[in-house]
């Protein structure tokens, strides 16, 4: 099953005779800035125009628990994502879209939430919204209640020990700016820098200017040419959890099995006993 789909198969699908649940999870990271500048409202932007049947969903509220000592985008608790995803009319045997507002980090962390929960069918919009030539809504549907019951561990996760005996024995990629990977700039955590031995590998350097992914042999070649090679144990980190989902979605178009550190850099800079490495060298 590919794991991305394009606006125009999405406007076939949904008219068809089984169409998939669609999720809207428009998000912005958030820095303060300071010229005060309010945070980025994704519900205000789902109510002013959203696909037609688009459910909205709240990444900070239903996709990621308080930020914490376990970094800014923890694991949700299991209980209110399933509930989450059970109002939104999430069934195990219907399949699911996500959709974001282009960038693609927050409906990569839905997609990445529901596949290691176990539901077998879900699919990314390649572009986004921005993608859609179709028509928008700004009524809110009300879904029949889904049935989704999530069972984690459907798909590889690491935690913090985890990420850093990858970064010895297999391929451990950091999705971040290569600025912060190098540790020459950090708007957000305690220190800049990465994980000793992982691999610099922006995320934003797997999509097009149209905010698409590239083509899949493309993928492939460009995380060969980084170590992912045939039978290599790789993984993924970011600064918290969500760009990172991004570089495995683009690992899964790439046919790369990954998995990803969800505490990532925001969780692993937090504790001063662990080591950071900085500038270009991986060590």
């Amino acid at each position: 099953m590919n794991a991305i789909i394009s606006a125009s198969e999405l406007a076939s699908d949904l008219a068809g005779i089984d169409p998939p649940v669609l999720l809207d999870v428009r998000w912005q990271l958030s820095v303060a800035k300071a010229a005060g500048e309010p945070p980025f409202d994704g519900r205000a932007a789902y109510a002013a125009g959203h696909i037609p049947g688009a459910v909205y969903v709240d990444l900070d509220e239903e996709l990621a628990s308080a930020p914490g000592t376990r970094g800014r985008h923890p694991l949700p608790d299991t209980a209110r994502f399933g509930a989450a995803m059970r109002r939104a009319g999430v069934s195990t045997g219907r399949p699911v879209v996500v959709y974001d507002g282009g960038q693609g980090w927050a409906a990569a962390r839905a997609w990445w939430l529901l596949r290691w929960t176990g539901h077998p069918d879900v699919r990314v919009l390649d572009g986004g919204l921005p993608s859609w030539e179709g028509p928008l809504e700004t009524d809110a549907p009300a879904p029949a209640e889904g049935d989704f019951t999530p069972e984690p561990g459907a798909v590889p996760l690491l935690d913090a020990d985890g990420a850093a005996a990858l970064a010895r024995t297999g391929v451990l990629f950091d999705a971040r700016a290569g600025e912060r990977y190098r540790g020459e700039v950090e708007p957000i955590d305690r220190v800049g820098g990465h994980i000793p031995g992982a691999l610099s590998a922006p995320t934003n350097e797997n999509v097009g200017t149209d905010g698409r992914f590239l083509p899949a042999e493309e993928l492939a070649a460009r995380f060969k040419s980084l170590g992912a090679t045939e039978g290599a144990d790789v993984g993924v980190y970011c600064g918290s959890g969500v760009s990172g989902a991004h570089e495995v979605l683009a690992l899964a178009v790439a046919g790369i099995p990954a998995a990803l550190y969800v505490g990532s850099w925001s969780e692993w800079s937090a504790d001063p006993e662990r080591p950071v490495a900085v500038g270009p060298d991986p060590q």
